[in-house]
């Protein structure tokens, strides 16, 4: 079987959630005893959100160019980064590395696809949701248009991913809150909605809202399988 590497600690609550999504992907696939064979490099969380919230995007480069290169070293053959705001710093790690790596925006591109949307919500952090880095795959690669929340409910969002959910805490005022901010982007003409923060998912789920909802981290981990297993 490849090996996967996965950059994780971005927050540890989303990246312990791949590990097991991917390894139910992995049984599900091959059944028996079957396992996934990965390696996890997981980052101090704390060091990365300074660096976010200060704008320091060329460090935050180095960190990860410098992780995809470890687990590069340690054998991986594919390279998984467990979150959607650093992949703001996907060019860096592609640099870095002689390995594929696998956009957690092209994974959700995909299934959007799939499904004959043409317009959908984002959902993440305020890095995700204004910056050009996720749309523009979605955009450019798959002819998708992206409608993003107004600003007071994108501080809403980023603040409750920050505040709670990277902490593991789950509160059903903040889903209520997703929930409305979900139904304003239909009401825009989203036909989904993306959770574009790996954490999101914690929160809300399809029974949690009348539009189909795109799992990056599920989507991420399961197209990581289905890769490894095509390519052993």
């Amino acid at each position: 079987m490849k090996t996967i590497g996965l950059i994780g600690g971005m927050s540890w609550e989303s990246s312990a959630v791949y590990y097991k999504l991917i390894n139910q992907r992995v049984h599900e696939l091959l059944g028996g005893f079957h396992s996934c064979q990965c390696i996890m490099y997981s980052v101090d969380f704390a060091e990365i959100e300074k660096l976010q919230r200060e704008d320091k995007w060329a460090e935050l480069d180095t960190l990860m160019a410098d992780a995809a290169k470890r687990l590069e070293n340690a054998g991986a053959d594919l390279l998984v980064l467990c979150t959607n705001t650093m992949h703001l710093c996907s060019e860096a790690i592609q640099k870095a590395i002689s390995i594929p790596f696998l956009h957690i925006a092209e994974a959700a591109g995909e299934e959007i696809v799939k499904g004959n949307l043409r317009k959908v919500g984002l959902l993440g952090t305020k890095f995700t949701m204004e910056k050009d880095f996720y749309k523009e795959v979605l955009t450019g690669k798959f002819g998708i248009e992206v409608i993003i929340p107004n600003e007071q409910e994108r501080e809403e969002v980023h603040r409750i991913i920050y505040d709670e959910l990277v902490h593991g805490q789950i509160k059903g005022e903040s889903r209520e809150r997703y929930q409305a901010i979900i139904h304003n982007l239909e009401k825009n003409g989203a036909e989904g909605v993306i959770l574009g923060c790996t954490e999101i998912p914690l929160l809300i789920s399809s029974s949690d809202v009348n539009i189909p909802v795109f799992d990056t981290t599920r989507l991420h981990a399961e197209k990581a399988v289905e890769w490894i297993v095509k390519n052993s």
